[in-house]
């Protein structure tokens, strides 16, 4: 039998980078840079006169900032990419100029898109063309006292090279990073638990150390202590390097595991001294538990078989493009866990550190992704999803150059991190005829569940180069960790199984491939198979829920994302359990019930056929399918026949209609796992009620008939990874706040139906970021302060600026009473 066992310590990076890099002191470096989209090859010149370019802190996508354009490509969203250039200046003292002979200067980017060229006074620090890719450069040799000027192109001109939106420039945080010339390396401290039990845990630590001086090694040593959560030493031990590295062994009695109900994060301190002194240290979080895969029994974490229950995520947050703050991250994922999700699959390439950083202290495990095209390019679509004639622009010119390194270091930053239980070295590059062809895929090969784009075609390169890259590159995430299964998601697995790409792996990913399951598993019975992108359906989740040899699945998507469009208009792919402004669609709360261990309940209408009496039993004749989409409204004619749903996870259900039984007590229908009954509308409360084997009720949800739209209620939605919400007077406690606005009726309830535009008036020390209504098809301007607001709701993204005073917002719009909120920047 094949068996994959894995034990890990892991480590989360602080809130600072000096985990992230491990080394030297870091300080963010965002403040104070100049922007232009244009290009010219004097801009990386230190006495440019840059006085009039524009005035940005970081991150900033410029992308997001454009304007939605019918002429662009819908794969970006229908926004622009374009050139541009970065200029920062900032000075050093003669004193510091003095100490930089003692000390070295880096900086350090977590993210630039795409194809990054960075100068300091003229001289190029180094090109890094993947966009997703954490990057550093020393600066030492060429800083002067006095005036210094960084210079950062960005060349995203090629810019539908992706099928979802990408955001262009820097996008995510830059830190500049000091350190003497001997220093903990860079990624270079990693950590693997030999054993863990419930009384103790053997922890190897390996440390590498950049040894600028290339002397004296034999003065050096380090120490490693490690803290629980209270701050109580747990174990410690010092060690000298011998060839540039460490490796000790730490013991733990009575070790606390990571788990995803309680994600226990100890706190490791790493020391590099010379001659006694400390010279350099960084700070961690740390995180014990197990894996483990098998052929028959799917995942175990820490020895208990779980089901993983995940959402597919891309990078960008809707109206704020590709910059999304640590406070907008947290609260998208706790919206997730509220219906069920405990993984994430970063789809598809690394993302920005805060996210797993949060993934570890919030428990959700995580699939780290490195990319999705190798050495040729596919479709993207420009006119629309799947229409049209496609672009061929893409990563893969700088594949053969660059992917080792990318994959690399990828592991090597990531891979301390508890919540990571997967690596993945591509998504869907066997993608049929997209560009990899095969003689399978003649005769219509039914069994293949994407787009083929004809059959064999021998023009195209041949898919048995695909398992030649997996080798390729599962061998360098082993070289660096063996702690963690490497996996890919295939998209054409009839074809992939023809080649070495299943074996290169030690997981295999089915995209949309749920009817190969029984049949791979008996074919290749060593072989673990799960779901690594799936759509939304019941069946497919039974699929995973009925077999235990299929461990889980990844929905595509976690929340509706830009790019990947349909047709002007619409500026994303809407397939998400979460909308744009991370609130739970009817298709969440239908995953909730399958998902959620806790009672949960919904109830959605729509529709289904003409008036009927109020006895009037079923529709016209008509067949209505049972819906995983209807909206929680109760508005229509007085009879008009209508279907109910209830969405919930207990056996049974009932429904009230202004307080009194309606229909009957009903189990969920087994060929969709919803609860439905058709009735005949009558105004006022409609109540649908989760009830027990025995009877008794576990979970309700109300919606009720909706007056005139009256007035707007604003309140702030800040939820925490402490499952509270801070104060509003506490302005301080996210550096951006979520705030909900809503159009109520004169009973206080949300209308559904309305599309009020709002306007948002912000005085006092905070910016608004803009206004998000969730709506795809609306292609107007959502960073202005105007927007229609979408199923009734609207969400503002307000920054604390970082002077204190009172903050007033303003929401008005005409026939609305309007509302005003307030709260402190302290």
């Amino acid at each position: 039998m094949k068996k994959f066992l894995f034990s890990l310590m892991c480590v989360l990076a602080s809130s600072s980078a000096q985990a992230q890099v491990s080394f030297g002191n870091a300080s963010k470096f965002n403040n104070g840079w100049l922007f232009t989209l244009q290009d010219d090859s004097t801009f990386l010149h230190p006495t440019l006169d840059d006085s009039k370019w524009q005035r940005r802190q970081l991150p900033h996508d410029w992308s997001i900032e454009g304007q939605l354009s019918p002429s662009l490509a819908s794969c970006t969203g229908y926004l622009p990419g374009g050139i541009g250039w970065y200029r920062k200046h900032f000075t050093l003292t003669a004193d510091q100029m003095k100490d930089a002979s003692k000390a070295l200067k880096y900086i350090y980017f977590e993210g630039v898109y795409n194809r990054s060229e960075v100068y300091l006074n003229g001289h190029l620090l180094g090109k890094r063309p993947n966009g997703y890719a954490s990057f550093l450069y020393e600066m030492t040799p060429y800083l002067k006292e006095g005036e210094n000027v960084l210079a950062v192109r960005v060349d995203h001109s090629r810019y539908a090279d992706s099928r979802w939106y990408t955001g262009s420039g820097i996008y995510r945080d830059v830190w500049m990073v000091e350190a003497p010339t001997v220093h903990l390396a860079q990624w270079g401290t990693s950590y693997k638990a030999t054993k863990i039990t419930d009384n103790s845990a053997a922890v190897e630590v390996s440390v590498q150390i950049d040894n600028a001086e290339q002397k004296g090694e034999a003065s050096l040593s380090v120490m490693a202590v490690l803290l629980d959560a209270d701050g109580k030493v747990v174990a410690k031990k010092k060690a000298s390097p011998r060839g540039g590295q460490v490796g000790m062994t730490l013991n733990i009695s009575r070790p606390h595991r990571w788990s995803l109900d309680t994600p226990y994060l100890y706190t490791l301190k790493t020391t590099l001294s010379k001659n006694g002194e400390e010279i350099d240290g960084n700070e961690t979080k740390v995180g014990l538990r197990t894996l483990q895969f098998t052929p028959d029994h799917g995942f175990a974490l820490n020895g208990k078989n779980i089901k993983v229950k995940g959402v597919c995520l891309h990078h960008d947050a809707g109206v704020l493009g590709a910059v999304v703050p640590e406070q907008v991250w947290e609260r998208r994922l706790l919206k997730l866990k509220e219906i069920g999700v405990n993984a994430i699959r970063c789809a598809h390439n690394p993302q920005s550190p805060v996210l797993y950083d949060l993934c570890d202290r919030l428990g959700l495990m995580v699939m780290d992704e490195a990319s999705d095209e190798w050495e040729f390019p596919k479709r993207k679509w420009v006119e629309g999803w799947n229409k049209g004639k496609p672009s061929y622009d893409g990563t893969f010119d700088f594949f053969e150059e660059w992917i080792d390194r990318d994959v690399a270091d990828m592991v090597r930053r990531d891979r301390n991190h508890p919540s990571i239980i997967l690596w993945s070295i591509g998504n869907e590059v066997d993608y049929p005829n997209d560009p990899y062809s095969h003689p399978v895929l003649d005769g219509g090969n039914a069994a293949i569940n994407q787009p083929m784009f004809g059959g064999y075609d021998p023009k195209r390169p041949h898919a048995e180069r695909i398992g030649k890259i997996a080798k390729r590159l599962s061998a360098i995430v082993r070289s660096i960790d063996t702690s963690r299964p490497v996996t890919g998601a295939l998209a054409g697995v009839v074809m992939s199984n023809q080649t070495e790409y299943p074996d290169a792996v030690d997981v295999v990913g089915y995209n949309y491939t749920e009817n190969r399951y029984d049949e791979d598993h008996k074919t290749y019975p060593k072989r673990v198979i799960y779901g690594s992108e799936n759509g939304v359906g019941y069946d497919a989740w039974c699929a995973v829920r009925d077999k235990d040899f299929i461990f889980g699945q990844f929905i595509w998507t976690g929340t509706d994302y830009l790019g990947e469009s349909g047709s002007w208009p619409s500026r994303g792919l809407n397939t998400g359990l979460l909308d744009f402004g991370s609130f739970a669609k009817p298709r969440g709360h239908f995953r909730a019930s399958l998902w959620c261990e806790q009672p949960v309940c919904y109830a959605g209408t729509y529709a289904i056929g003409g008036r009927r009496g109020r006895n009037g039993g079923n529709n016209r004749g008509g067949n209505y399918p049972v819906s995983a989409e209807a909206l929680d409204t109760w508005n229509y004619s007085e009879g008009q026949q209508v279907r109910v749903v209830c969405y919930t996870n207990s056996p049974k259900a009932r429904l009230e209609l202004n307080g009194k039984p309606v229909g009957e007590v009903k189990a969920k229908d087994p060929q969709n796992g919803i609860v439905y009954w058709d009735l005949p509308f009558e105004a006022g409360t409609l109540t649908a009620i989760g009830v027990s084997e025995d009877g008794k009720d576990e979970a309700r949800y109300a919606i009720h008939t909706n007056l005139r739209p009256c007035s707007i209620r604003a309140r702030f939605d800040n939820t925490n990874a402490r499952g509270e919400e801070p104060t509003v007077a506490d302005g301080t406690a996210f550096a951006v706040n979520h705030l909900l606005i809503e159009v109520v009726d004169d009973n206080g309830n949300v209308v559904r139906m309305a599309d009020n535009n709002i306007t948002c008036r912000v005085n006092g020390p905070a910016q608004l970021l803009g206004l998000e209504g969730s709506d795809n098809t609306d292609m107007g301007n959502y960073r202005d302060n105007q927007q229609r607001v979408h199923n009734g709701r609207l969400l503002a993204y307000l920054r604390n600026q970082s002077h204190t005073g009172t903050v007033s917002i303003t929401l008005s719009s005409p026939l609305l009473e309007e509302c005003t909120i307030t709260y402190e920047v302290k």
